[in-house]
């Protein structure tokens, strides 16, 4: 996950679009969240106000572009 969201920095990515990437086409949105949400607790200073992953409600991820 880590890694597709490193290679579309600046870009919303769909829930449908990582889940495929990572999973191919048989897995719950569920899965995502857990994994996300693990990385955050990983690379996150404060993990419930992510600065680095961050939510698009309804649609996916971000991973911001950092200076």
């Amino acid at each position: 996950i880590l890694r597709i969201l490193v290679q579309h920095a600046g870009k919303v990515l769909t829930h449908q679009f990582l889940l495929k990437q990572v999973w191919g086409d048989s897995t719950d949105v569920q899965y995502l969240r857990v994994y996300v949400r693990q990385l955050r607790q990983k690379i996150e200073k404060t993990p419930d106000q992510p600065r680095y992953i961050t939510t698009e409600t309804g649609v996916g991820y971000r991973l911001r572009e950092v200076d």
